[in-house]
């Protein structure tokens, strides 16, 4: 087959025959054995410089979604999986005064080494030629598609950086990878203070013996606490080893007299990794080479083994037989991927910068802190988390509005008519009207930041800081009334409200009615003080 491709055959041939897939990580794997089981006939090769039992990374999350899309496309696989997984802890968030659980009854987690034998042996089983301990570079494979799953530093999205339009972007917290040598009873969130500033954990448990421990941390904190001359001390390929066994002693409470274990663990920044496009010739990318989602959604494996199916999909269901064909069908695959993988982006984009400010929060109730929480990313409506945790809901909402939920009240008007007294002021619900602007003491700023911690919000926030020291009685924040727009007055709204918090001062967010589920999160979290709803469509 002629392809138009950066890793161009040798000669033509009568239609795709022959796929070199780079990578050996879940999605790389998985899309080897989708494509030989869908196309015995082909020829499916594998390369991958590290043996399974030999990978880095302890625990890997699975959501109900991903399972439930594993089991459409490969049950024996999937039935595999679910017999060696953990299931169902819950999740455990701590703050100065206490500690919220949630539960977690469709929670899954598997060892990273574990899930990879599974899927090596039923890619070879489906005979999908191995090449273990090789490292290819994509412009010396004879093959007709080359499917790029090499993770996250993606040698083949680097040499390809701008046929893909891709970019990279960091993020402010450090954090390591490390594991402990038993089972938590549930996922754990808590901070460690110390003298040189705070840790967190974001651990859970993934099989009977083993949990994943994840720390992450300040720059500032990092530094002074003397871990960056640790981690330039530790050699290429190994442990931080220094570092572990300060983590091991902070946090020798949460480890309750266990190791902490390293692999390869190293201080590092989170990338987020876009592409425009995620196909350039005959190449394409999958998994964390395409896209990365930030780990407090705990995403990457779902996005990996998800693109696979989909990509199987593109090439399987239509007759390729020339370069053009080809090109068609990667853009099938990738408008079938790209609504979803964009949605969840978003939503980890916003957990992420949830996370970098997290100790901000600690002095928050614990029921406020998991509504803040569950509310981070905007991915669960408030009225079917009160359906689903009456427990943890029914006390935020008593702690909101001073008073319990009736029973038999919808839950998103209930919040919005609660009254509110502040700043020598009565509120008899919580949306502002025309009135409560008309005397100018309340200020409307129009803001669409998206990095709430961003210099640009850094400005704003001064500026409301200036007003307010002026004399102002509030701010309030308008922009564009699409949800994601509103998302992010939310979140910066809370910024002010955490920053300001030597004046007594309304914050209030706009936006349209029709996004009033998401105002009333922001209320009962506590990212507002008040709402105004605007009459422009979010269309």
């Amino acid at each position: 087959m002629n392809t138009p491709s950066p890793s161009a055959p040798s000669g033509p041939r009568p239609g795709l025959r022959r796929v070199a897939v780079l990578g050996g990580g879940p999605g790389g794997l998985y899309t080897a054995r989708l494509l030989k089981r869908a196309r015995p006939d082909w020829e499916v090769e594998l390369y991958e410089e590290h043996h399974p039992e030999d990978t880095f990374g302890f625990g890997v999350g699975m959501s109900s979604a991903t399972q439930r899309n594993l089991g459409q496309s490969d049950p024996d696989t999937l039935r595999e999986i679910l017999g060696v997984a953990r299931h169902g802890y819950g999740s455990r968030l701590h703050v100065r005064d206490g500690a919220a659980r949630l539960d977690g009854r469709d929670q899954l987690a598997i060892a990273r080494a574990t899930l990879l034998q599974i899927l090596h042996r039923y890619a070879e089983k489906s005979g999908v030629t191995m090449h273990i301990g090789r490292v290819d570079d994509h412009r010396s494979i004879d093959a007709d598609v080359v499917v790029a799953a090499d993770g996250a530093g993606s040698p083949t999205r680097r040499a390809l950086a701008e046929e893909l339009g891709a970019g990279v972007h960091q993020g402010r917290q450090l954090y390591l990878w490390c594991g402990t040598d038993f089972a938590l009873p549930d996922a754990l969130f808590a901070p460690v203070h110390t003298a040189f500033g705070t840790f967190t954990t974001h651990a859970y448990p993934y099989a009977d013996d083993r949990s994943t421990f994840l720390v992450e941390t300040d720059e500032q904190t990092w530094r002074a606490a003397g871990l960056d001359v640790a981690a330039e001390q530790t050699p290429p390929g190994g442990s931080d080893e220094t570092s572990i066994a300060y983590l091991q002693d902070i946090f020798a409470e949460e480890l309750q007299g266990h190791r902490l274990l390293g692999n390869r663990t190293r201080w590092t920044r989170f990338r987020t990794v876009r592409c425009a496009r995620w196909h350039a010739g005959n190449v394409v990318l999958v998994g964390d080479a395409a896209h990365t989602a930030h780990y407090s959604i705990g995403s990457g494996t779902k996005l990996a083994m998800e693109d696979a199916i989909a990509l199987c999909d593109a090439l399987t269901s239509h007759e390729i037989r020339d370069g053009q064909a080809l090109t068609e069908a990667f853009e099938r695959y990738q408008t079938q991927r790209s609504s979803s993988v964009e949605r969840l982006q978003g939503l980890a984009d916003r957990s992420q910068l949830w996370w970098e400010s997290y100790v901000r929060r600690l002095d928050m109730s614990p029921e406020q802190l998991v509504m803040s929480f569950v509310s981070r990313a905007g991915n669960v409506p408030l009225e079917v988390f009160a359906e689903r945790t009456p427990e943890i809901v029914g006390p935020a909402l008593a702690d909101y509005a001073g008073q319990t939920v009736p029973a038999d009240a919808a839950v998103v008007p209930w919040v919005v008519d609660q009254p509110l007294h502040t700043a020598g002021r009565t509120f008899d619900r919580r949306v502002l009207g025309a009135d409560d602007l008309a005397d100018g003491s309340i200020v409307t700023l129009t803001s669409d930041v998206a990095d709430t911690w961003g210099v640009e919000a850094s400005a704003l926030v001064a500026t409301c800081s200036l007003l307010i020291g002026r004399g102002t009685a509030g701010i309030r924040l308008t922009g564009p009334p699409t949800r994601a727009a509103v998302l992010r007055r939310l979140d910066l709204a809370e910024r002010l409200r955490l920053e300001l918090t030597d004046v007594d001062a309304l914050i209030v967010v706009d936006g349209p009615e029709e996004l009033l589920t998401d105002l009333a999160a922001g209320l009962v979290s506590g990212r507002t003080a008040l709402i105004s709803l605007q009459k422009e469509s979010t269309s």
